[in-house]
């Protein structure tokens, strides 16, 4: 899924645009071979022909779908529509499957960027992005992206250019 160009200005050109590391899906990939392997191990120990072996298979089916959606479709269409895209000029959030949320800040509103890495973070190679924006919502902090310390020298520098650019205006 890249970004679309209508949404950008004339002179905006895209810098990054990222999903949530994909240190997000681990859980539910072993949810999904977990599940596969009960489910399978769960219909083949049943007996055949009986009232009970039918029963305990659609009870099997109807809870492996349950799981199925809660633990690993559900993480991995949260992953696929969370998107941190950073252009010339703005910083757009985007996130949610049924209700879709978004936010763009502009450069020259941004204080500060920060990031914050657990030792976990440092071994994948993402991070926590700290932005500090001048508005109401004060610090907007994404969560798992991916390459955190490239990123966020270069929204630096980009909140840097914009801060200058601002000042000689």
């Amino acid at each position: 899924m890249g970004f679309s160009d209508k949404q950008l200005s004339d002179d905006e050109q895209v810098i990054y645009h990222l999903h949530t590391h994909v240190k997000a899906l681990i859980v539910p990939v072993l949810v999904l071979l977990l599940l596969a392997a009960g489910v399978g191990f769960g219909l083949s120990a049943l007996p055949d022909g009986e009232l009970v072996g039918t029963v305990g298979r659609w009870a099997i089916v109807i809870v492996g779908a349950v799981i199925l959606g809660v633990w690993v479709i559900w993480p991995f269409l949260t992953w696929l529509t969370t998107t941190y895209t950073i252009t010339s000029e703005r910083l757009i959030t985007r996130q949610g499957i049924i209700t879709r949320t978004g936010r763009d800040i502009p450069h020259t509103v941004i204080n500060d960027v920060a990031y914050e890495m657990q030792l976990t973070d440092r071994i994948l190679r993402c991070g926590t992005l700290v932005v500090s924006a001048a508005s109401e919502q004060g610090q907007v902090r994404l969560h798992d992206v991916p390459r955190v310390h490239q990123v966020q020298l270069r929204l630096s520098e980009l909140v840097r250019e914009a801060h200058d650019l601002d000042e000689r205006t």
